[in-house]
Protein backbone atom coordinates (compact mmCIF):
# COMPACT_ATOMS: atom_id res chain seq x y z
CA UNK A 1 0.00 0.00 0.00
CA UNK A 2 1.32 3.46 -0.95
CA UNK A 3 2.07 5.90 1.71
CA UNK A 4 0.21 8.86 2.56
CA UNK A 5 2.15 11.95 0.89
CA UNK A 6 2.82 15.08 3.25
CA UNK A 7 3.75 18.17 2.29
CA UNK A 8 4.28 21.64 4.59
CA UNK A 9 3.46 25.06 2.54
CA UNK A 10 4.72 28.01 3.95
CA UNK A 11 2.84 31.45 2.43
CA UNK A 12 -0.46 29.35 1.06
CA UNK A 13 -2.72 31.99 1.78
CA UNK A 14 -3.07 33.15 -1.72
CA UNK A 15 -0.90 33.37 -5.21
CA UNK A 16 1.41 30.47 -5.70
CA UNK A 17 1.52 29.18 -2.39
CA UNK A 18 -2.20 28.51 -2.51
CA UNK A 19 -2.43 26.84 -5.83
CA UNK A 20 0.19 24.58 -5.33
CA UNK A 21 -1.93 23.28 -2.03
CA UNK A 22 -4.75 22.96 -4.17
CA UNK A 23 -2.49 20.94 -6.62
CA UNK A 24 -1.13 18.42 -3.65
CA UNK A 25 -4.33 18.29 -2.60
CA UNK A 26 -5.81 16.88 -5.94
CA UNK A 27 -3.07 14.85 -5.91
CA UNK A 28 -3.45 13.01 -2.96
CA UNK A 29 -1.48 14.54 -0.35
CA UNK A 30 -1.95 15.47 3.22
CA UNK A 31 -0.73 19.33 3.42
CA UNK A 32 -0.20 21.56 5.95
CA UNK A 33 -0.32 25.39 5.51
CA UNK A 34 0.57 28.69 7.04
CA UNK A 35 0.36 32.10 6.31
CA UNK A 36 -0.87 35.45 8.10
CA UNK A 37 -4.37 35.39 7.21
CA UNK A 38 -6.20 32.94 9.01
CA UNK A 39 -9.17 33.58 7.54
CA UNK A 40 -7.57 32.55 3.94
CA UNK A 41 -6.64 29.38 5.71
CA UNK A 42 -9.56 28.70 7.12
CA UNK A 43 -11.54 28.75 3.43
CA UNK A 44 -8.83 26.17 2.18
CA UNK A 45 -9.72 23.80 5.58
CA UNK A 46 -13.35 24.44 5.07
CA UNK A 47 -12.97 23.55 1.24
CA UNK A 48 -10.60 20.12 2.15
CA UNK A 49 -11.32 19.42 5.33
CA UNK A 50 -9.78 15.64 5.52
CA UNK A 51 -6.25 16.72 3.69
CA UNK A 52 -5.56 20.27 5.64
CA UNK A 53 -3.86 21.34 8.35
CA UNK A 54 -3.60 25.14 9.56
CA UNK A 55 -1.38 27.00 11.51
CA UNK A 56 -1.69 30.96 11.23
CA UNK A 57 2.08 32.13 11.26
CA UNK A 58 4.31 35.67 10.02
CA UNK A 59 7.50 33.91 8.84
CA UNK A 60 9.18 36.82 10.37
CA UNK A 61 8.60 35.70 13.18
CA UNK A 62 11.63 33.56 13.87
CA UNK A 63 10.71 32.08 17.29
CA UNK A 64 7.18 31.06 15.87
CA UNK A 65 7.98 29.59 12.66
CA UNK A 66 10.12 26.69 14.86
CA UNK A 67 7.24 26.20 16.88
CA UNK A 68 4.86 25.94 14.29
CA UNK A 69 6.39 23.92 11.94
CA UNK A 70 7.48 21.42 14.36
CA UNK A 71 3.60 21.51 15.28
CA UNK A 72 3.16 20.63 11.82
CA UNK A 73 6.02 17.69 11.45
CA UNK A 74 4.60 16.22 14.84
CA UNK A 75 0.56 16.16 13.33
CA UNK A 76 1.98 15.06 10.06
CA UNK A 77 3.51 12.10 11.70
CA UNK A 78 6.74 12.39 8.31
CA UNK A 79 6.93 15.08 5.81
CA UNK A 80 7.60 14.63 2.10
CA UNK A 81 7.83 18.03 0.86
CA UNK A 82 7.89 21.75 2.15
CA UNK A 83 7.18 24.48 0.16
CA UNK A 84 8.78 27.89 0.69
CA UNK A 85 6.51 30.98 -1.04
CA UNK A 86 6.30 33.04 1.63
CA UNK A 87 7.16 36.81 0.73
CA UNK A 88 6.81 40.22 0.54
CA UNK A 89 8.57 43.00 -2.43
CA UNK A 90 8.32 46.67 -3.16
CA UNK A 91 8.95 49.37 -5.32
CA UNK A 92 10.59 51.06 -3.24
CA UNK A 93 13.16 54.20 -4.99
CA UNK A 94 12.81 56.36 -2.35
CA UNK A 95 14.60 53.53 -0.15
CA UNK A 96 12.06 53.88 2.78
CA UNK A 97 14.02 51.77 5.42
CA UNK A 98 10.43 50.16 6.73
CA UNK A 99 9.60 48.97 3.35
CA UNK A 100 13.38 47.45 3.34
CA UNK A 101 13.73 45.66 6.51
CA UNK A 102 10.20 44.00 6.37
CA UNK A 103 11.99 42.66 2.83
CA UNK A 104 15.01 41.43 4.74
CA UNK A 105 12.83 39.96 7.61
CA UNK A 106 10.74 38.12 5.54
CA UNK A 107 12.70 36.94 2.51
CA UNK A 108 15.97 36.64 4.26
CA UNK A 109 15.82 36.00 8.36
CA UNK A 110 12.44 34.35 7.76
CA UNK A 111 13.28 32.24 4.69
CA UNK A 112 16.93 30.50 5.88
CA UNK A 113 14.78 29.72 9.38
CA UNK A 114 12.53 27.62 7.58
CA UNK A 115 14.99 26.02 5.40
CA UNK A 116 17.44 25.65 8.23
CA UNK A 117 14.58 23.54 9.84
CA UNK A 118 13.46 21.66 6.66
CA UNK A 119 17.27 21.01 5.71
CA UNK A 120 17.94 19.24 9.50
CA UNK A 121 14.86 17.36 9.48
CA UNK A 122 15.27 15.55 6.00
CA UNK A 123 18.39 15.00 7.05
CA UNK A 124 17.52 13.12 10.23
CA UNK A 125 14.30 11.18 8.16
CA UNK A 126 16.70 10.79 5.53
CA UNK A 127 14.53 11.79 2.84
CA UNK A 128 12.61 14.72 1.96
CA UNK A 129 12.26 17.65 -1.13
CA UNK A 130 12.83 21.25 -0.42
CA UNK A 131 11.55 23.78 -2.66
CA UNK A 132 12.25 27.51 -2.43
CA UNK A 133 10.64 29.98 -4.79
CA UNK A 134 13.33 32.67 -5.18
CA UNK A 135 12.69 34.71 -8.49
CA UNK A 136 14.79 35.65 -11.59
CA UNK A 137 15.13 38.85 -9.76
CA UNK A 138 17.98 36.97 -8.08
CA UNK A 139 20.25 37.61 -11.05
CA UNK A 140 21.52 41.60 -10.54
CA UNK A 141 20.84 43.90 -8.14
CA UNK A 142 17.81 47.02 -9.25
CA UNK A 143 17.81 50.42 -8.27
CA UNK A 144 14.14 50.03 -7.99
CA UNK A 145 13.39 47.47 -5.81
CA UNK A 146 16.69 46.91 -4.26
CA UNK A 147 15.95 44.99 -1.37
CA UNK A 148 14.02 42.57 -2.42
CA UNK A 149 16.71 41.89 -5.76
CA UNK A 150 18.92 40.95 -2.93
CA UNK A 151 17.06 39.25 -0.86
CA UNK A 152 15.99 36.81 -3.92
CA UNK A 153 19.83 36.78 -4.50
CA UNK A 154 20.73 35.34 -1.16
CA UNK A 155 17.42 32.42 -1.69
CA UNK A 156 19.50 31.64 -5.06
CA UNK A 157 23.33 30.81 -2.98
CA UNK A 158 21.42 29.36 0.38
CA UNK A 159 19.52 26.76 -1.90
CA UNK A 160 22.64 26.47 -3.88
CA UNK A 161 24.52 26.00 -0.54
CA UNK A 162 21.99 23.59 0.58
CA UNK A 163 21.92 21.66 -2.42
CA UNK A 164 25.52 21.05 -2.32
CA UNK A 165 25.28 20.01 1.47
CA UNK A 166 23.04 17.11 0.32
CA UNK A 167 26.20 15.08 -0.85
CA UNK A 168 26.73 14.62 3.08
CA UNK A 169 23.26 12.65 3.15
CA UNK A 170 23.90 8.66 3.05
CA UNK A 171 20.62 8.25 1.39
CA UNK A 172 21.26 10.11 -1.61
CA UNK A 173 17.26 10.87 -1.05
CA UNK A 174 16.82 14.57 -0.10
CA UNK A 175 16.53 17.00 -2.91
CA UNK A 176 16.29 20.68 -3.18
CA UNK A 177 14.44 22.55 -5.88
CA UNK A 178 15.29 26.58 -6.64
CA UNK A 179 11.91 27.96 -8.57
CA UNK A 180 13.05 30.87 -10.29
CA UNK A 181 9.82 32.48 -11.67
CA UNK A 182 9.74 35.83 -14.61
CA UNK A 183 6.55 37.74 -13.92
CA UNK A 184 3.77 35.40 -12.66
CA UNK A 185 0.24 37.38 -12.27
CA UNK A 186 0.08 37.27 -8.74
CA UNK A 187 0.12 40.53 -6.29
CA UNK A 188 3.55 40.27 -6.12
CA UNK A 189 4.47 40.72 -9.62
CA UNK A 190 6.05 44.72 -9.18
CA UNK A 191 5.56 47.46 -11.50
CA UNK A 192 3.37 48.57 -14.37
CA UNK A 193 4.01 47.54 -18.24
CA UNK A 194 5.28 43.85 -17.30
CA UNK A 195 5.81 41.69 -19.78
CA UNK A 196 5.89 37.97 -20.34
CA UNK A 197 3.11 37.66 -17.65
CA UNK A 198 2.31 34.27 -17.35
CA UNK A 199 -0.98 32.73 -15.59
CA UNK A 200 -1.05 31.68 -12.08
CA UNK A 201 -2.50 28.47 -13.81
CA UNK A 202 0.36 27.95 -15.73
CA UNK A 203 3.14 28.71 -13.39
CA UNK A 204 1.82 25.88 -10.94
CA UNK A 205 1.56 23.55 -13.93
CA UNK A 206 5.08 24.00 -14.30
CA UNK A 207 5.82 24.36 -10.71
CA UNK A 208 4.15 21.15 -9.86
CA UNK A 209 5.97 19.40 -12.82
CA UNK A 210 9.19 20.48 -12.29
CA UNK A 211 8.49 19.30 -8.51
CA UNK A 212 7.83 15.88 -9.73
CA UNK A 213 11.20 15.56 -11.45
CA UNK A 214 13.11 16.82 -8.65
CA UNK A 215 14.50 19.31 -10.76
CA UNK A 216 17.04 21.33 -9.50
CA UNK A 217 16.12 24.80 -11.21
CA UNK A 218 13.30 25.45 -12.79
CA UNK A 219 12.66 29.04 -14.75
CA UNK A 220 8.71 30.00 -15.01
CA UNK A 221 8.04 30.23 -17.79
CA UNK A 222 10.58 28.71 -19.13
CA UNK A 223 11.94 30.99 -22.08
CA UNK A 224 13.16 33.24 -18.96
CA UNK A 225 16.26 30.54 -18.91
CA UNK A 226 17.34 32.80 -21.77
CA UNK A 227 17.49 36.09 -19.96
CA UNK A 228 18.80 34.65 -16.98
CA UNK A 229 21.76 33.76 -19.26
CA UNK A 230 21.57 37.72 -20.46
CA UNK A 231 21.97 39.10 -17.31
CA UNK A 232 24.62 36.67 -16.24
CA UNK A 233 27.12 38.63 -18.46
CA UNK A 234 25.57 41.75 -19.17
CA UNK A 235 27.99 44.67 -17.41
CA UNK A 236 26.84 46.53 -14.39
CA UNK A 237 27.38 49.13 -16.50
CA UNK A 238 25.21 48.76 -19.04
CA UNK A 239 22.38 47.85 -16.70
CA UNK A 240 22.67 51.35 -15.35
CA UNK A 241 22.29 53.03 -19.01
CA UNK A 242 19.28 51.02 -19.73
CA UNK A 243 17.74 52.12 -16.92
Amino acid sequence: MEKTKTAIIFGATSGIGKSLAETLIKDNYIVAVTGRRLEKLEELKSAYPNQVIIKQNDIQKVTEVEKVFTEMVDELGEVHLVIQSSGVGFVNTELDWHKENETVQTNVVGVTKLYNLAYNLFEKQQFGHLVGISSIASFRGNKDAPAYFASKAYQKSYLEGLYIKTKTIESKKVFVTDIRPGFVDTAMALGDGIFWMVSLEKAVDQIYSAIKRKKRVAYISKRWRLIAWVLKIVPARILKMAT
